[in-house]
């Protein structure tokens, strides 16, 4: 849902958009809340503030490994639970809606219909139950390996594709993704991206690296799903790219763990 406050206008101040940025992505009690055109001037700078949550996730899995000696499986569905509700479930309506309008057949203004009506098809729920369930499969693979920094890694990677579909994307408007797409060019994209890169590898290693090269190739395919299907991008695909880019970091991390 889009709150009209995030419309309201207002001057750019650097803090008060990272702060916007959590306050709407997570259930921090920040509330903070500013314009959506100062918010997004800063929307390279997200998984930055998404690897302050993997952290907290990573947290959440040592105690349930190490203190409550819970198993791995059982701690990769808390971790995921705990991803889930710290972000407020704010792109699983996403993964629902760009899947419905994937599905149906017809013209990308049909499609685009879809996407956007509120009601889930068998399309929309059986994508997210698929997404879901092969996260929590990626959490508990790198756990096995020991490799608790992955769990880092994947939610900062998560936002690094959802600013990958951003930047191959042309926006839908009206809409707030439109305004993270237009926001996303190319100096600010690789300026986060190799940032990025540097943290993935001092936590990471060159599974870190591999991962990172995951959640780009997740954008990349998004983008090319949304071009075909819709021709412009909205928030919900953005939404399904963070989803779809977390499982792949995962998923690369996860085969780069067994061969290095």
């Amino acid at each position: 849902m889009e709150d009209d406050s995030y419309f309201e206008e207002e001057e750019f101040s650097p803090l008060k958009s990272i702060l916007g940025l959590l306050t709407f992505s997570t259930i921090l009690p920040i509330n903070v809340f500013t314009s959506i055109e100062c918010m997004t001037k800063l929307t390279w700078v997200w998984p930055f503030l998404h690897l302050f949550i993997g952290i907290l996730a990573a947290i959440c899995g040592y105690v349930s490994l190490n203190l409550l000696h819970l198993n791995p499986f059982f701690t990769s569905v808390i971790v995921y639970a705990f991803l889930m509700i710290i972000t407020g479930y704010n792109h699983l309506d996403g993964v629902m809606d760009m899947a419905d309008g994937v599905m149906v057949h017809g013209s990308p203004e049909r499609k685009i219909d879809v996407m956007k009506d509120s009601s889930v098809g068998a399309g929309g729920v059986a994508t997210l139950f698929l997404v879901a369930s092969l996260t929590i499969a990626g959490i508990y693979n790198i756990l096995d390996y020991n490799f608790i920094f992955g769990i880092i890694i994947c939610e900062m990677l998560a936002k690094t594709s959802l600013i990958t579909t951003a930047l191959l994307s042309k926006p839908l408007t009206p809409g707030i993704g439109s305004y993270f797409i237009k926001e996303t060019n190319p100096p600010n994209y690789f300026l986060s991206t190799f940032l990025v890169g540097c943290i993935a590898f001092l936590l990471g290693g060159y599974v870190g690296i591999i991962g990172v090269v995951g959640a780009i190739v997740s954008g990349l395919i998004i983008a090319v799903i949304a071009r075909r299907n819709f021709v412009l991008a909205n928030g919900d695909v953005l939404g399904m790219s963070n989803e779809f880019g977390r499982l792949m970091a995962l998923l690369f991390m996860s085969i780069a763990l067994y061969y290095l």
